[in-house]
């Protein structure tokens, strides 16, 4: 009997220590979770964090004590190791924002959601003017600054081939330490697809050979107009224009041309001197883009306008008059552009 009472002794005893150990780990855990999911002490503007190559979580806790945005490294330790993932955090610069709780910092430092910073890349921009905004971004790691523009497309691994055009415009976000040919290529590749997207569904019967040809055209076409609702008028234009062995006649690829040259004016002395992309001067398209073209450009290229004017001139306000006859056109001139000097300006296209 004093057997059986000792035995039921002990099995009271061993499951009072059970229950014991559960409360004192479910508490520990219920103490973890509360500290996990409160919020971080961060300023209501937030915090950048940088996560350093060969730094583990261990020393991210401490940091972050030290810095005062929690309160208790070994809780944070503890929690990351009994979650899984104390080993898995990934280098970076992270953005904490306010009332952002240590479980959630801790997902982002594991999925490596890492702070981005932006670059837009303008509709119209040439090339100069795309890396002037590359070689000035304080994020991007800078690699080329030395490089010439064909040094730049050997980089690239485009060996051969003209910049200009080639780049699509959008805003690009990327983390710290992108390189700038790492976001040339980004900007390449996408102009690549949307062309090629594009081409695949254009419109049948158009007088280019490549998709380069479209892009070509893409490019004066948003160079001629900001207005969106115009872009398929002024392609249809120039596509009866080419279609009719007509010059295209349009200042944009005349300004190109020129490169520094142009002053802001162009000149009737400027429309006569013969450049591959004066397009007075010579049929066709010009050699090469002229522009960085958007995709509503892009697409207005492949799906021009089915009517039959030849001619527009500027109306003062950003858009156009859109004529089909020289005498109709000109008439367009004297209203809208007689405030120019006639002898010094030619409106764009004219009769050929």
């Amino acid at each position: 009997m004093d057997a059986l009472l000792s035995r039921d002794k002990q099995i009271k005893i061993v499951a009072a220590l059970v229950v014991l150990l559960f409360l004192t780990v479910g508490g520990f855990w219920l103490n973890l979770k509360l500290f996990a999911e409160a919020p971080m002490a961060v300023a209501d503007t937030g915090m950048v964090y940088m996560v350093k190559p060969g730094q583990g979580f261990i020393r991210v806790a401490n940091e972050l004590e030290k810095l005062g945005v929690i309160d208790d490294a070994g809780d944070y330790i503890w929690y990351a190791r009994l979650t899984g993932q104390a080993h898995h955090i990934k280098v970076g610069e992270y953005e904490i924002q306010a009332h952002t709780s240590p479980a959630q910092f801790l997902d982002d430092l594991v999925t490596g959601r890492v702070k981005q910073y932006s670059l837009t890349i303008v509709e119209g921009w040439n090339f100069n003017q795309l890396m002037q905004a590359i070689r000035g971004h304080e994020y991007l790691q800078q690699t080329l600054v030395e490089s010439t523009t064909k040094q730049i497309m050997e980089k690239l691994g485009l060996a051969g081939e003209h910049p200009e055009g080639r780049f699509f415009p959008d805003t690009y976000s990327f983390p710290l330490g992108t390189t700038d040919i790492a976001f040339l290529q980004r900007a390449y590749e996408a102009m690549e697809k949307v062309l090629a997207e594009q081409w695949q569904q254009r419109e049948v019967d158009l007088p280019y050979k490549t998709p380069y040809e479209a892009l070509i055209m893409a490019s004066i076409v948003e160079k001629e107009t900001g207005v969106v609702e115009e872009r398929e008028q002024i392609a249809g234009v120039f596509v009866r224009r080419l279609q009719s062995r007509m010059r295209l006649q349009t200042d944009p690829t005349v300004i190109y041309g020129m490169g520094d040259l142009y002053k802001g004016n162009i000149r009737r002395a400027d429309l006569k001197r013969d450049t591959p992309y004066n397009t007075y001067t010579r049929r066709g398209l010009p050699p090469t883009p002229i522009a960085m073209p958007g995709r509503a450009a892009i697409y207005a290229a492949l799906h021009p306008d089915d009517g039959d004017t030849l001619y527009f001139v500027a109306k003062g306000d950003g858009s156009h008059y859109f004529s089909v006859t020289v005498k109709e056109h000109n008439q367009a001139v004297n209203k809208y552009q007689r405030f120019r000097r006639r002898k010094d300006y030619r409106s764009v296209p004219t009769g050929d």
